[in-house]
């Protein structure tokens, strides 16, 4: 090798030694462990920093957010309302064994670390950040901290705040209460959120209620909620849902909260089939409605039931609201033609039941469904109760002890001038009501009368009593003061009233007199707030001989009377028929002496706006009280009554009255016939004349000879129509006008 050669060797080497000599003075061991160090160090700052600056946040928007629960009276689920269906609830309430299976299902070392699960968080945020989406590892803390505070976006900022936040809260909060926020946030698939709409969801129970086979489920479903539902599982997620249900249970026992024992002897809890959400069709929202309009009365605001939360308890039998609908479904809606007969379409029903024991209403029919009708015809009070006040006016006269013009005490067996048309003596308001078909009657007893609903007779009695009198003893039975003027015509129920009002006061008569309140919430309770309903007050409204004298005057209607469709020798049984003027409304308001029931139905044209006739409902001619109301009111007591009862009116002190001598009748003639009101009830409604006869035959009975000097038949005037506004409380109409008079 030449010199030049040698050189240029010893140059090239020189640069190698150079090179490598470089490299590994930059890399030394001390270089990188400081290095690291100070990553480390920086991170530590970093994290320092993010603790200082990152604040535990208010709670997000859906996390408090729940629902409200309506419970029927044996506490089964009615209706849920709200946008979440989610019940917050105390850990207390769920039971020990179950708290245990969230935790050994989700994060056996809940109870003793710090929150976090930092192994678990970094591999989810490097699963992030490479774009492999979601992964579990997460404690119960963080969890709870997702759910609760945070969002469930899969971003690097939000996990790091989860982490944080998690360690603060850690530190704030017990292990129970992280624990509850867990389980009352968690979302368990169809459409439950929180053990307890998960637990009605799954199993049909509360929360309270749960085994711990049913928890370590509930628990297991939680990691992939659509995929483990038993119902719509696949093969492969039934086995792993199975899998994850024995996992949880070997963790239990492994923690030693379950024996080996215990756990051998469990099952697979397969859960119930899936139920639709519980909403407000059908009858569902007419309960609810009543329910919230009573607790706006007992404090419970709009705004506190908005902000969710609450189980609601109502009186509303299950079993007896179920009859109830079957029975207008089967008496009047299967023989109607609402989409091809114009009367048929306005044709609504109402109807309120009610316990004269307790006031508690047991089953309410508010219309054909309220999403389609929201206006509730149970408790609607735009339509007149007609001739079911006229009870309400013998009550009055028998409370006041009120006399004939001729001075005798009114009873069942005074005698009265029955004559169509007759003009009201004693009275600063003429007043000239027509019976039914312009039918006269004569002499006829306060009982008969009330048996064909002579409208005659209850005009003149309520001139007796005095109409301000009538009025009074009507607000003590429950009739509100809506439309109530202090005149005759009011005998035949001119004023309104809904099925709910006379309820209460049918209810009150069939109590002895005793006053019944009907009430539709048995129970209002929140996790923070529990409200006990007012009780109603049971004042003594009208004397009890009162009130019994009227319910022997109301049985003879169910069985010799206009009220005959609703007599059965199942149970024994008093009521009124009414049908007011025009046919507009028809009426039956009865009892039993375990059940007070009233039944109407309303003739409503123009989306609501107005009132029409029902006359040709279901092709039938008029519809009146004696007709689809009774009906529906006798099928629905027989069925709610168990197929009958053998329980009897108790009645007291039974006022017969004095039994003056018969008068003569008035020579006022009758005009034009009009429909007839009260037909003879069949099982299938015709318009036959046989069956829109009165039920009730003119007779002239005898004075007995103990009766007192004869009364002084009333002139023969020329007729005197009432004022305007004396007929249904509208100007220029009158009872007995243009259509048929009120009965």
């Amino acid at each position: 090798m030449g010199r030049a050669d040698a050189r240029r060797a010893q140059a090239q080497d020189s640069r190698r030694a150079g090179k490598s000599g470089g490299i590994r003075g930059l890399f030394t061991w001390k270089k990188l462990l400081g290095a690291f160090f100070g990553i480390v160090l920086l991170g530590m700052g970093a994290f320092g920093a993010l603790y200082l600056y990152v604040d535990v946040p208010a709670a997000n928007a859906m996390a408090e957010r729940q629902s409200n629960v309506y419970k029927y009276s044996d506490g089964t689920v009615l209706a849920r309302t709200g946008k979440v269906n989610r019940q917050i609830i105390d850990l207390a309430e769920v039971p020990k064994k179950v708290q245990h299976a969230f935790v050994a299902a989700e994060n056996k070392s809940f109870y003793k670390d710090q929150g976090v699960d930092l192994k678990g968080t970094t591999r989810a945020l490097f699963n992030t950040v490479s774009g492999k989406g979601k992964q579990g590892g997460s404690t119960i803390t963080q969890q709870y901290v997702k759910n609760y505070y945070l969002t469930q976006d899969p971003t690097v900022s939000r996990k790091l705040q989860e982490l944080v936040i998690s360690l603060k809260v850690d530190q704030k909060q017990s292990k129970d209460e992280i624990l509850a926020g867990y389980i009352n946030t968690a979302y368990y698939g169809r459409g439950a959120s929180g053990i307890q709409a998960a637990a009605q969801a799954y199993y049909g129970v509360d929360a309270k209620d749960l085994n711990v086979s049913q928890g370590a489920y509930l628990a297991s479903v939680l990691q992939a909620p659509s995929q483990y539902d038993w119902n719509s599982a696949t093969p492969t997620g039934k086995k792993l849902v199975k899998e994850r249900w024995a996992y949880t249970l070997r963790n239990m026992v492994e923690m030693k909260w379950l024996s080996p024992s215990e756990k051998a002897g469990l099952e697979f809890p397969a859960p119930q089939k899936p139920k639709p959400a519980q909403g407000l069709e059908g009858q569902r929202g007419y309960l609810v409605e009543a329910a919230n309009r009573e607790l706006e009365k007992q404090g419970v605001t709009e705004q506190d039931r908005e902000a969710g939360g609450w189980t609601f308890t109502l009186t509303v039998d299950k079993k007896r609201q179920k009859a109830l609908e079957e029975s207008v479904d089967d008496q009047l809606e299967s023989k109607l033609d609402r989409e091809g007969n114009k009367i048929d379409a306005g044709v609504q029903a109402g109807a309120t039941s009610v316990d004269p024991k307790t006031g508690k209403v047991v089953a309410l029919y508010g219309g054909e469904d309220y999403i389609k009708h929201y206006i509730s015809n149970a408790t609607r009070q735009d339509y007149q109760p007609a001739s079911t006040f006229k009870p309400l006016v013998l009550a009055s006269a028998l409370e006041n002890e009120s006399t004939t013009q001729d001075g005798s005490l009114i009873g069942l067996n005074t005698i009265y001038d029955g004559t169509s048309k007759r003009p009201v003596v004693g009275s600063d308001t003429p007043f000239n009501p027509q019976n039914e078909d312009g039918r006269s009657y004569g002499p006829i007893s306060v009982q008969k009368a009330m048996n064909s609903s002579v409208n005659s007779v209850f005009a003149q009695m309520i001139v007796d009593v005095t109409p301000a009198k009538a009025k009074e003893t009507a607000l003590a039975l429950g009739v509100p003061d809506k439309n109530f003027p202090e005149r005759p015509a009011v005998s035949l129920g001119t004023m309104n009233a809904s099925t709910w009002d006379m309820a209460g006061a049918y209810a009150t008569l069939d109590n002895h007199g005793r006053k019944v309140t009907p009430h539709i919430v048995q129970a209002a309770e929140h996790r923070d707030r529990t409200v006990t309903p007012e009780k109603p007050k049971r004042e003594q409204a009208i004397s009890r001989a009162s009130a019994d004298t009227v319910t022997k005057a109301l049985t003879g209607v169910v069985d010799a009377g206009s009220g005959s469709a609703a007599n059965t020798s199942a149970y024994d049984a008093a009521g009124k028929t009414g049908t007011s003027e025009d046919n507009k409304s028809a009426w039956f308001a009865g009892y039993t002496p375990e059940l007070t029931t009233v039944v109407a139905l309303f003739g409503e044209g123009d989306g609501g706006r107005k009132q029409v006739s029902l006359t040709g409902t279901a092709n039938s001619g008029r519809a009146n009280g004696g007709g689809f109301p009774a009906r529906i009111w006798a099928d629905y007591t027989l069925g709610a009554l168990g197929g009958g009862s053998d329980k009897t009116f108790d009645l007291q002190d039974v006022e017969s009255g004095e039994v003056p001598a018969p008068p003569t009748p008035s020579n006022t003639p009758s005009e034009e016939p009009t429909e007839t009101e009260e037909p003879t009830p069949s099982d299938k409604p015709s318009e036959s004349p046989s069956e829109t006869t009165p039920t009730e035959t003119p007779t002239t009975p005898a004075p007995p000879t103990s009766s007192p000097p004869p009364t002084t038949a009333p002139p023969t005037t020329p007729e005197i129509p009432p004022l305007p506004g004396e007929g249904d409380g509208r100007p220029g109409e009158r009872p007995g006008g243009n259509g048929a008079p009120p009965q």
